[in-house]
C-alpha cells in the first residue's frame, strides 16, 4: 500500500529540497592577494572566476594582503589560499629572516604564475640616474607599496646594500611614502616624489600610466652589484623588462631583479578541492589566462610543479599527473 503524503507537504519539500542541496554543497574560500590596483589582484579576480565557471560549487573571495605577510595568512588558515613569492615562501617555511618561526602548513599550488619584476622609476631631468646614486642622495623622496609587502621589503635590502634606511632618508630631510599602488603612482605624478620602486608583472598598468603622465620617467637598470647580493643573499632571480615594454620609459633592455609567484593553499585543503583548482587552470592555460594578465603567458604545468620551497599539496599533485605533466608517484 502507498504512503499518502498531503499535497501541500509534499510541495513544500520539492520546494525545499534544491536549497538544501545547493547550501551544503557551496563552498566559499578566502584569496589573499596584493594592494587594489596590482597585478596580483587582478589576477586573483580573474582567476577565481574561472575556478567558479568551471566549479559551480566553489566560490572564492579575493581580498588584498601582501606578498611577506601573505604566508602568515595562509599558515595561519586565515586565508586558506594566497599569492607568495618563491623566495620568501621557502622563507616562512623555514623560519628565516623576515619570519620568526617555522610556517610548516604551507604547501602549493604550483609556481611561475606570475614572474615578477622589480622596477624603480625616475623622473628626469633632475638628480642622479643610477641606482646607487638616487638611493643615497640627500632629500631622496621615494614611494613604494605598504610595508610587509615584498616590494618594500626588497627595497629595505637594497637601501641596507648601500648604507642607507627609510629613517636615514627621513632624517636626511627626504621623504619615504607608504601606500597602495594607486596612491604611490598618484604622488608620482602630482610631485609629491620623485621615484617610485614597485615589483610588478610586465606589463603593470600603473607603469603603463605613468609612462602616459604629464612628468617624464625612466626605468632604473639594477647594476650588477644589487642584482648579485640579492641572488646571493635571498635566493633572488634576474630578468630583462625588454625594450618596447614601456616605451616612454626606456629606449633599450633594461635589467632587473626578479621574483616568481607562487599559489600557496593550507595543508587543510581538501586534496579534491585543491585538485579541481590546479585542474582548472591546467585546462585554461594559454590564451584564456594571457586574457586575465600578460604576464601567465609563460606559464607551464611542465615546471610548475617543480617548487620546492614549500611540499606540493597532495590534490595539486593529482592534477599534474593526470595531464603527464608530472612523473607518476
Amino acid at each position: 500500500m502507498a504512503l499518502m503524503i498531503p499535497r501541500r507537504l509534499a510541495l513544500g519539500a520539492a520546494l525545499a529540497a534544491p536549497f538544501v542541496r545547493t547550501a551544503a554543497a557551496q563552498q566559499t574560500l578566502e584569496w589573499v592577494a596584493g594592494s587594489v590596483g596590482g597585478g596580483w589582484y587582478t589576477i586573483a579576480a580573474g582567476l577565481s572566476s574561472l575556478i567558479a565557471e568551471d566549479n559551480p560549487d566553489l566560490r572564492i573571495r579575493v581580498v588584498p594582503g601582501g606578498g611577506v605577510a601573505n604566508s602568515t595568512r595562509v599558515n595561519n588558515n586565515q586565508s586558506p589560499l594566497g599569492w607568495g613569492i618563491d623566495t620568501f615562501t621557502a622563507a616562512a617555511a623555514k623560519g628565516e629572516e623576515p619570519y620568526s618561526q617555522k610556517h610548516e602548513n604551507l604547501r602549493s599550488l604550483g609556481t611561475g604564475y606570475s614572474p615578477t619584476e622589480h622596477n624603480l622609476i625616475r623622473v628626469t631631468g633632475q638628480g642622479p640616474e643610477d641606482m646607487r646614486g638616487i638611493l643615497t642622495q640627500r632629500g631622496l623622496k621615494i614611494a613604494c607599496p605598504q610595508r610587509s609587502s615584498t616590494d618594500e621589503t626588497t627595497l629595505q635590502r637594497i637601501l641596507r646594500f648601500y648604507g642607507t634606511s627609510p629613517d636615514a632618508i627621513r632624517n636626511g630631510g627626504g621623504r619615504y611614502l607608504n601606500g597602495s599602488y594607486t596612491d604611490i603612482a598618484a604622488a608620482f605624478a602630482d610631485g609629491q616624489v620623485d621615484y617610485l620602486y614597485a615589483a610588478l608583472a610586465k606589463p603593470a598598468a600603473i607603469l603603463t600610466e605613468i609612462g602616459q603622465g604629464r612628468r617624464n620617467a625612466r626605468l632604473v637598470e639594477f647594476p650588477d652589484e644589487v642584482r648579485k647580493h640579492l641572488i646571493d643573499a635571498f635566493a633572488y632571480a634576474e630578468g630583462v623588462i625588454p625594450a618596447g615594454t614601456y616605451p616612454t620609459l626606456q629606449d633599450r633592455d633594461v635589467k632587473v631583479t626578479t621574483m616568481d609567484t607562487v599559489l600557496m593553499v593550507h595543508a587543510s585543503v581538501s586534496d579534491d578541492v585543491a585538485y579541481r583548482i590546479t585542474r582548472t587552470l591546467i585546462r585554461n592555460r594559454g590564451q584564456r589566462l594571457v586574457q586575465i594578465h600578460a604576464s601567465m603567458a609563460s606559464w607551464d604545468p611542465a615546471t610548475s610543479w617543480r617548487y620546492s620551497g614549500v611540499p606540493l599539496h597532495p590534490g595539486a599533485a593529482r592534477a599534474f599527473r593526470e595531464v603527464g605533466a608530472m612523473p607518476a608517484a
